[in-house]
Parts: structure tokens; sequence; C-alpha cells
């Protein structure tokens, strides 16, 4: 871990956060709890649960892994449904492939995205690559759910599939953190991911010991989920490990970010976390399972519309996994 990498000291540099840019402090830190999802792979969700049942605009940030699958061990989900938000998944090592009742299908592996803007609808199912299931080994990855404001929930389904050579490379501003820009802007520079609500989402590399300074929208709350290793976040320097989210406060224009001097064997590279945050919808939300909407007359009419068909068929030699709304799966 990660997939992807570079020399930092070749790539373009954050600038120093100006003297007058005021660092957020941490509201609150959240640890992820553990779910099985689809048909049975452990995620680590820190939300939505008790602690932080919503993070507008963002629905649901489920963890996979890091873990090293013995032969035969390795799963996926079964075909579902979605609606009204996008599904953004994140495959940091290993490989997933994915297919669609519109006829579209692909591999996400070693530092890709796909983003699948479900829109008005549509069925799909998330597996592990056969080799993966035969052999086994190592898969890390992250999906994010992404809410759609209600003039986008009923646009035609949409997907995006964002290599790993695709996604932006920065380095901290003294050259000693690897910053991947997958979505949104971050100092002027574009993430190759195209959103409906603005928001940004980078997977950092902090050296051990070194610190990472990013400018931030005013508008914007912010977010930072650590996949490995250990840290400080905010103004006030709380501590951040591994599994745990930490949740902004304010309209502070900086987020600051420290690793800890020492690091645990598995992030020898240094420690390894998620930035994200979006502007608010502030709309009202409905939800259940695969469908977000914002009335319950309309996730009524979400599985009419998924009962009678009008979310895509699936085809009859893709049928050995059944289709159901019962699982929150991807």
């Amino acid at each position: 871990m990660p997939a992807v990498t570079a020399d930092t000291l070749t790539l373009p540099r954050l600038p120093r956060l100006a003297p007058d840019a005021r660092p957020r402090r941490v509201a609150r830190v959240v640890t992820a709890e553990r779910h099985l999802e689809g048909e049975g792979f452990q995620v680590r969700r820190p939300f939505p649960a008790a602690d932080l049942p919503l993070a507008d605009p963002f629905l649901m940030l489920d963890h996979m892994g890091a873990v090293e699958y013995a032969p035969g061990e390795a799963k996926g989900t079964p075909w579902h449904p979605h609606r009204g938000f996008e599904t953004v998944t994140y495959v940091i090592d290993g490989a997933f492939q994915h297919q669609d009742t519109t006829g579209g299908g692909g591999l996400i592996a070693d530092g890709a995205t796909q983003w699948m803007t479900a829109g008005a609808g549509i069925q799909h199912i998330e597996q592990p690559t056969p080799e993966l299931v035969a052999k086994g080994g190592l898969f890390h990855g992250v999906q994010l759910w992404v809410n759609l404001p209600r003039s986008a929930k009923w646009n035609p389904a949409r997907y995006q599939d964002i290599e790993a050579r695709d996604v932006v490379l920065l380095a901290g501003d003294d050259g000693a953190s690897l910053v991947r820009l997958i979505a949104g802007s971050l100092a002027g520079y574009e993430g190759p991911g195209v959103t409906h609500t603005p928001i940004t989402y980078l997977h950092a590399t902090v050296a051990p010991g070194a610190r990472l300074d990013l400018p931030w929208p005013a508008d914007f709350n912010a977010l930072v989920y650590v996949l490995s290793g250990r840290g400080v976040v905010g103004a006030e320097e709380r501590p951040l490990d591994e599994g745990q989210l930490a949740v902004f406060g304010g309209n502070g224009a900086a987020l600051t970010l420290r690793a800890g001097d020492v690091q645990p064997l598995a992030s020898k590279q240094g420690w390894e976390v998620l930035v994200l945050g979006g502007r608010p919808i502030r709309e009202p939300i409905a939800r259940y399972g695969p469908f977000v909407m914002n009335t319950r007359e309309e996730i009524v009419q979400a599985f009419e519309d998924f009962q009678a068909g009008r979310m895509g068929t699936v085809p009859a030699e893709r049928m050995p996994h059944r289709s159901g709304v019962d699982e929150q799966v991807g």
C-alpha cells in the first residue's frame, strides 16, 4: 500500500498557507463500526452511525480491508439497485469487477476509481476477480456514497472510470507528503472526477513526522479518515488512528495534519488518510437501503419501479447471484 506512488520531489507542490489562514478545529472524532455487507465481507463504517448519522453531502463511507484473503475467501455483492445518489469506489490494492443492467462493466484495480451516478436508477453487481477468489491475495478499498441534489436525482445513470494514471499527484509544501487528488479542487488543481455536488476528495500519504497543510473552502465541511497509521489533526492536534474519522467544525480556510514520528509496520511509507469535504445540499432526505430520495413517497415509488423492472433487467446469463434490495451495499 498504496497502489499509486511517486517521487514527491518531482511533483508540483501545494503552496504554503497564508499567514492569516486559520486552521479549523476538530468538532468530534468517530471510531468506525464494523458491519457485514453483500455476501459477507466486512467493512468499517464511520458513518452513518449513532455518533454521526449524516455528513451532508456524504451519505456513507465504507472502508474495506486492508485484508489478505485466503483462497476462496473473497466475497462481493449480489445484484442490487440504486437510485438518487452516487457511489464512489476507490480500490487502493487488489481488484474488483462490476457489471450493470445498461450493459456496462469493468475492472477497478490498484489505485483506480469507479464513479457511478445512479440517478434515476440502475442495477449492478460488484465481485472480486476470479483470480482473487481462486488464489487469494491483498484487497484494500473504500466506497463513498455522495448524495445528489433534488435537481439531479432523476438524471440518467452515468459512469466515470478514473484510472490510477488519471489521478492528479501533488506534494505537500515541504515535499514530504504525497497527495492523490481524485475529485474536486485543491489550491487551483482539479481532480479528474466530475461531480454534481461540489466536493473535494483526496488520498494522502504523510511521511512519518511530517506535516501536511491543505487550503480548504470556507463553505465546505471537512472530514479526515485514517486508512492506516497514526497522527494528529486540527489546530489543537487531536490524535487520530486507523479506523477513526475526524469531523472538523467552523469555517476556517485550512486543514492541518501531522503524522506520528513512529508508524506501525504496515504503514512504513507513512500515515495514510482520506480527506473529503463538500458544500452541504441541505435538502430533506428519505432513505431506505439502496434508495436515497427527498420524500417517503419517492422511496415507495423507487420500490415500485424496481419491482416493475424500470431500473433495468438482469440478463439471464448473469443470474447466479440473486437480485434484491435488502442489503445496504454499494
